[in-house]
């Protein structure tokens, strides 16, 4: 039986939308395409949930805890990085919620430089220097009241007993 091709498979990513009076949480990460901001976000890890995943991401960045209240949005994002060449495709799932208790002296999670609080002028004037598209489209699509409730998405059981690396 002749081996089955490679499949591309996008790689399944997690945000999270945080307003507090007007301004949204973000994050200054160190990328390889230089300094960008990105809502806290990150990848999905085995044996976890996209709600479990955008708690996760959140700690891990912010040193906040996060409860994940509603999806905002899916989003679909092909991105080339600059420098490497790499062709990579983002599935993203977009979360809003009730930012908790932060934790003054947690480290943040590797190539985070700060987090910082943005107007959406704010947001929109430093629109070249995002992670990506989805920062701001994820944001527009917040303010534009779309809420989705987190049943919508159903992780089976069966993927939270996969061992999780260490």
């Amino acid at each position: 039986m002749p081996a089955m091709p490679d499949r591309w498979k996008p790689n399944v990513t997690v945000a999270a939308i945080i307003e507090r009076d007007g301004r949204f949480l973000l994050v200054e990460e160190d990328t390889a395409d230089g300094v960008r901001y990105n809502t806290p976000a990150g990848h999905l890890d085995p044996a976890e949930s996209p709600v479990d995943a955008c708690v996760r991401e959140v700690d891990e960045e912010t040193a906040h805890d996060f409860v994940p209240t509603a999806l905002v949005g899916i989003y679909l994002n092909r991105f080339v990085r600059t420098r490497s060449g790499a062709d990579i495709t983002y599935l993203r799932f977009a979360f809003t919620g009730e930012l908790g208790a932060w934790r003054a002296g947690q480290a943040l999670d590797e190539g985070i430089l700060r987090t910082v609080w943005m107007t959406l002028d704010e947001l929109q004037a430093c629109a070249h220097q995002h992670r990506s598209p989805l920062v701001m489209q994820s944001i527009s699509d917040y303010l534009a009241g779309r809420r989705y409730p987190l049943e919508l998405i159903h992780t089976d059981p069966s993927v939270l007993s996969v061992p999780r690396p260490h």
